[in-house]
């Protein structure tokens, strides 16, 4: 084999080359809480290559080194939003609570991208479903999870 097709490594370390976690091309809109998460992180990171680097696992300190240049850009380019007091239009940051055809409530806040956890019903500002609610008022229809359901409260 050519040796333009092989790596020679001048030492005994394994190299961890982690290809950078995707950044989204979006605002990075979040709420309170979400900067708080982006800082919580960023401290929990530190602390993971002091650990790595004591340790002497390259795995580890590369893997928390790439979570710390996405957090750190994160970062820096956190717009924070606070929510709007008018709740007549669902809003980044709104609570939003719709009724579904059957009868079942379901409950979802838009938040920024990186606080999203759907299971909480925490759903990106970017997100199909956030787009259909954001800038509707009580008593409008929307399509939510397939089915049509009717905004009854914002909060």
């Amino acid at each position: 084999m050519s040796s333009a097709f092989t790596k020679e490594q001048e030492d005994d370390n394994p190299r961890e080359d982690l290809p950078d976690r995707p950044v989204s091309p979006h605002r990075n809109l979040v709420t309170s809480e979400g900067l708080q998460q982006i800082d919580d992180a960023l401290t929990r990171l530190h602390g993971e290559i002091e650990k790595a680097t004591a340790a002497d696992d390259h795995h580890a300190l590369a893997m928390a080194q790439r979570d710390l240049r996405y957090w750190t850009a994160r970062r820096a380019s956190a717009e924070i939003v606070q929510p709007i007091k008018d709740h007549a239009h669902v809003r980044f940051g709104h609570r939003v609570v719709v009724k579904l055809e059957g009868g079942e409530t379901r409950v979802f806040r838009l938040v920024g991208e990186d606080e999203a956890d759907p299971a909480k019903g925490l759903i990106p500002y970017v997100a199909p479903l956030a787009q259909a609610l954001m800038g509707k008022s009580v008593g409008d229809k929307v399509e939510v999870i397939h089915h049509s359901a009717t905004i009854v409260e914002i909060g």
